[in-house]
């Protein structure tokens, strides 16, 4: 296939040539998913498949570690995705150590 004449294309035609190809390889992925369950089948080997859908393991519960100063109701505990609160903190210059949240026998040493 040559790709040249697609730089000639408007994008509307690139945008329908990219909805059929989508949908013809939606198409064949599910017609070969299905023939290879069928051999699976075939071959007493289909209770495998199951193996692989794995469910996720449960992680204990972790106490937050970081908390927004304008909603104290924010927290996060340093696991998993950056919260929206606090990446335009830290893009404007502050530190991560600047949202942690003091234990509690620190905050009682400061109020004596």
């Amino acid at each position: 296939m040559n790709i040249d004449h697609l730089k000639l294309l408007s994008l509307d035609e690139l945008l329908k040539i990219h909805d059929e190809v989508t949908a013809k390889l939606g198409d064949t992925m599910l017609a070969e998913k299905a023939r290879l369950e069928e051999r699976l089948r075939r071959i007493g080997m289909a209770h495998e498949v199951t193996r692989f859908e794995r469910k996720r393991r449960q992680y204990p519960p972790v106490r937050p570690k970081y908390r927004n100063p304008n909603n104290p109701m924010e927290t996060w505990s340093g696991r998993g995705r950056v919260p929206r609160w606090l990446k335009p903190q830290l893009r404007g210059g502050r530190k991560l150590d600047d949202f942690l949240i003091a234990p509690a026998f620190e905050q009682k040493r400061h109020m004596t």
